[in-house]
């Protein structure tokens, strides 16, 4: 069961808005408990032929590096996602930061899937999967990322969006000037949704419990 929560509402320019949410657990999450929410392999594209395709389509990582030097998340020949991840037979959770997810390679059990690469038919296996529940993957048909956070920097991720300045774009004035400077101005940017989430005063950001400022006598 939960015993706290907290969320931050997004935009980023692009659409509808979407939520982080960080929840705290009453007791400590075993690898056991990840595996029933988190899966970060490929289907059995017989027994589950549906959650494999999705899976096909919107959860593989590139593929980058020796695939596609060229892919976005490449630089310095690396990629900074940190894919294709290691194979491993079970979850391993550590003190701070992301557990490594059971990955299974073909020989334990895993499946691999085809994809194009640059044209090229490419046999792909988990270590290119990107984290999902298959509950919320089935229900949307889209790309949904759920990790298990255990570092604290995740605070910080869910706070900092609230407390930065507001979306910017910079947008030309229409006049017959010479001066490409000054014909462009920064300005604060919101989109039709966001406009309407504030108008109806919907919350950005909640937490439960509540935080209280105590004094401190030194």
């Amino acid at each position: 069961s939960a015993k706290c929560f907290m969320y931050s509402i997004e935009w980023q320019k692009r659409g509808l808005p979407h939520v982080h949410i960080l929840i705290w657990l009453e007791n400590k999450i075993l690898p056991d408990d990840i595996d029933s929410l988190i899966c970060a392999e490929i289907p059995d594209p017989i027994q589950d032929p549906i959650l494999h395709e999705i899976v096909r389509k919107n959860m593989i990582h590139g593929p980058c590096g020796t695939f596609n030097g060229n892919s976005k998340c490449m630089s310095n020949g690396k990629c900074t996602k940190k894919f294709p991840k290691h194979f491993t037979t079970t979850t391993i959770t550590g003190e701070d930061g992301y557990p490594n997810y059971r990955r299974r390679c073909i020989k334990s059990g895993g499946f691999s899937v085809k994809i194009s690469c640059n044209g090229v038919s490419t046999d792909i296996g988990n270590q290119w999967v990107v984290p999902y529940n298959p509950v919320l993957l089935r229900l949307f048909d889209a790309h949904i990322n759920i990790e298990h956070c255990s570092s604290i920097k995740a605070i910080k991720y869910i706070c900092k969006y609230i407390n930065k300045g507001s979306d910017q774009a910079t947008f030309s004035v229409e006049k017959q000037s010479k001066d490409e400077i000054t014909s462009y101005q920064s300005g604060r940017y919101v989109r039709s949704s966001e406009a309407v989430w504030r108008i109806l005063s919907f919350p950005i950001h909640e937490r439960y419990p509540s935080v209280f400022h105590l004094s401190v006598h030194v």
